[in-house]
């Protein structure tokens, strides 16, 4: 049987953990999805899987948007997190980023944008 939680221990929350990323992560950007991540290597070693999401201020100045973004965010996570994890690796730190101002109508839209960055990346 498939595990669909999203538990407390994979969440990216730590401060060290996200400059970490930021300073040693690549980027791909694929549709309105931009991705950081920080697979696990000698100079920067990752013990567990962690992912986090985060929709920027400057596109939506409302928070209700915001959270509603990063809620079909997580929940494309937690629903495809096989295909995730054949793409960007069991040990890995991921950030996901909303790259648009357009908010998504539908979630099978921003599924549908989760799925073909998780594949595009497993091609490359």
């Amino acid at each position: 049987m498939t595990n669909f939680t999203y538990p407390r221990t994979e969440k990216l929350k730590r401060n060290t953990e996200i400059s970490l990323l930021f300073e040693k992560g690549r980027w791909k950007t694929h549709g309105s999805l931009r991705i950081i991540v920080l697979k696990n290597k000698p100079s920067a070693p990752v013990e567990q899987a962690k992912f986090g999401v985060s929709v920027s201020k400057k596109y939506f100045k409302k928070a209700v948007y915001r959270n509603r973004i990063k809620r079909l965010l997580r929940e494309c996570y937690r629903l495809n997190k096989g295909l995730f994890r054949e793409a960007f690796g069991e040990q890995s730190i991921t950030m996901l980023f909303w790259a648009s101002s357009e908010l998504p109508k539908h979630f099978r839209d921003v599924e549908a944008q989760f799925i073909s960055l998780c594949r595009s990346q497993k091609k490359s």
